[in-house]
């Protein structure tokens, strides 16, 4: 039977069918609300149920402690109602209008930009353009049924290739990738997906974060930025373990020299030796905080692994004054384990 979800403060009402988690009711309706890795691993998602009861699914708890459900807060991407609710979340407008959709590629160019990172350049059909934000990423639909998230890392106007940054960490797909993906391989993917973009309708400062393929959506999103020309301030700091992992360190470093609105500050957190490594060190979230000690007029967009993002959100919204619903990020997460 179907259940009635309201959203609060908009009043906005749809209807979960079946087993259908809310998020995926919300989406499938037209109603874009606040979400990142749809597994239940990194809280975007995350909001509160104001009456009703929900099954709250499969997800890992530092996404949504204990404390947190007990003060009625539910990760959406795995709740499902038991009856009619009324939740509280962000809503998105500028997502709303894109359909997600389920399209075939061909992968046109593979190219090895550090040893355990690869960058695809995929086609799609002659007839067909995806429609998508600047941050946002797809799913690489498995033939095992399941899927691969990989943020874009083209901006929206240069879309001849979709662009995806792949690291190596040794599972299936990575492995198959690296050993026996060739060019003119067909995929399928579903996208666009996610609500990490550039809010286009403030004038506030950017501070960009990244580490390792974190880079790629903030790529998309800075380039989108130079061809909107927009006037808004940009500064990135791309944190990585050693120098390789920098694999395109020569295009922010580019993008610095030919934008004045624009600043780059790479930090490695462990530099070999040979890396003569003369820059910033340490924790790429602290050397933010040194350089920029008041955020309260800032806008941040953090992709990274989840120690970075958390930390990130934790320290710049604690301790320098940055306001809670000017933190954007995506999380590179793994699957909640299935005991949760």
């Amino acid at each position: 039977m179907p259940n009635q979800v309201t959203i609060k403060p908009s009043n906005h009402v749809f209807t979960v069918q079946g087993d259908e988690s809310i998020l995926d009711a919300a989406l499938r309706e037209g109603f874009v609300i606040s979400y990142g890795c749809r597994n239940g691993a990194c809280g975007t998602c995350k909001g509160s149920l104001l009456e009703g009861e929900v099954d709250y699914g499969t997800y890992q708890e530092t996404a949504l402690p204990e404390a947190e459900k007990r003060l009625g807060m539910a990760l959406f991407c795995q709740a499902r109602p038991r009856g009619d609710i009324v939740i509280e979340c962000r809503e998105i407008g500028a997502a709303k209008d894109i359909p997600i959709r389920t399209l075939p590629c061909r992968v046109q160019k593979m190219q090895r930009v550090a040893a355990d990172i690869m960058a695809l350049h995929l086609k799609l059909p002659a007839s067909e353009r995806l429609q998508f934000l600047a941050g946002q990423y797809i799913d690489i639909l498995l033939k095992n049924g399941t899927r691969r998230s990989f943020s874009l890392a083209n901006a929206p106007h240069d879309d001849e290739f979709l662009q995806l940054h792949m690291r190596n960490y040794g599972g299936p797909f990575s492995k198959h990738v690296f050993t026996k993906m060739k060019e003119r391989d067909i995929l399928r993917f579903e996208g666009p997906l996610g609500t990490f973009f550039l809010r286009e309708d403030s004038d506030k400062p950017i501070i960009l974060l990244a580490s390792g393929t974190g880079f790629a959506p903030i790529k998309a999103i800075v380039e989108h930025a130079f061809h909107t020309r927009s006037p808004r301030s940009m500064v990135l700091y791309w944190g990585a373990r050693v120098r390789a992992d920098l694999y395109m360190n020569e295009l922010p470093e580019r993008w610095a020299h030919e934008h004045n609105n624009f600043q780059y500050v790479p930090v490695l957190s462990e530099p070999l030796p040979g890396d003569n490594w003369s820059g910033r060190t340490g924790l790429v979230h602290e050397a933010v905080m040194k350089d920029i000690a008041d955020m309260s007029g800032c806008q941040v967009y953090a992709c990274g692994v989840p120690v970075m993002v958390e930390a990130a959100h934790r320290d710049f919204t604690s301790r320098c004054g940055l306001p809670e619903e000017e933190f954007f990020s995506d999380a590179f997460t793994p699957a909640a384990p299935a005991s949760t």
